[in-house]
């Protein structure tokens, strides 16, 4: 046997004797010890992607609970009224104060734009298009969610967390029933009322910086609005907004019912439904884009009239 062959096998004997040893000695990997691994990035990473998925499959289940809860009953006008009083009513100033500035100041930078091509006169299709279509329905469901979205999930957080919603179950009734359905009716009833008002005062804001700041013609700020905001572009825009006003209802009423205890609980879970529907407002919003777009050129194909 040469020298080679003797170094070979002798590393190979010592690497066998360290791996028995180390076999008998560590004991093996179990629920209790793997808490003790110093976490990396890669278990972050996958820690977070576990509760995201988590998180995404309870609001499914809590959905479908409620149109369940739905499709059985509806709520009683004696609790829906108020709550649709305190979701529409009471969101107004707000909404009409956001609208209002929001128009004025599109006024501004469209006009500051449109004079560099001398196409000012047609700043009434760039205000009003982008009110219909976009900043109408996202700006009424941003201030329903922050107004509203967080208050429910605030509300709900707390019965649950002074047992209100166990007495509840107590009793016989159920908690979806009786608290999500009639808040989730009022979310989605009055959103759209809510989206029209904020654009029609937003294209009043727009109509008012154009036309008596910037001297461009009412005639035409009116005219070049007809021509290009069509029918479709209002009812794609009220649509939109009633699927804003159902995620922020589901989502704010799931995190009340999965709020942690004390008052740090309740302040999480009014943060994370704002948070939570504002980013499913946005993400919503890009898939109607794109559906509408594709609808809108499916009907102009067959011939079907949009204005």
């Amino acid at each position: 046997m040469t020298a080679g062959h003797k170094f070979l096998t002798l590393t190979f004997i010592a690497d066998l004797r360290s791996e028995i040893i180390l076999s008998t000695s560590s004991t093996p990997l179990t629920a209790q010890n793997l808490d003790s691994i110093d976490p990396t990035s890669i278990h972050w990473l996958g820690r977070v992607v576990v509760d995201q998925i988590s998180s995404v499959g309870d609001l499914f289940t809590f959905f479908w609970k409620l149109c369940r809860c739905l499709m059985t009953r509806l709520p009683r006008s004696r609790v829906l009224w108020p709550i649709l009083y305190e979701v529409g009513v009471q969101s107004v100033p707000v909404v009409c104060v956001t609208g209002l500035f929001i128009g004025m100041v599109l006024a501004v930078q469209s006009y500051d734009t449109l004079s560099q091509l001398h196409f000012q006169s047609q700043i009434g299709s760039v205000i009003n298009g982008t009110l219909v279509k976009e900043l109408g329905p996202v700006l009424a469901a941003v201030m329903l969610a922050g107004r509203v979205g967080s208050s429910i999930a605030a509300e709900i957080g707390t019965m649950k967390v002074s047992e209100q919603i166990d007495a509840l179950k107590a009793l016989g009734a159920d908690p979806v029933s009786y608290l999500v359905a009639p808040r989730f009716l009022a979310c989605f009833l009055m959103i759209p009322a809510l989206t029209m008002l904020a654009e029609g005062v937003g294209i009043f804001g727009g109509w008012f910086v154009s036309t008596q700041i910037y001297g461009v013609s009412s005639h035409l700020f009116w005219t070049f609005s007809d021509r290009f905001v069509t029918a479709f572009d209002v009812i794609t825009g009220v649509l939109k907004s009633m699927s804003f006003g159902a995620a922020i209802a589901v989502i704010a009423c799931q995190r009340g019912f999965r709020c942690g205890s004390g008052a740090e609980g309740v302040g999480r879970a009014a943060t994370e439904a704002f948070v939570s529907s504002f980013i499913a407002i946005l993400a919503l919003d890009f898939v109607l884009a794109l559906v509408t777009i594709q609808l809108l050129k499916l009907l102009l194909a067959l011939g079907i009239p949009v204005s």
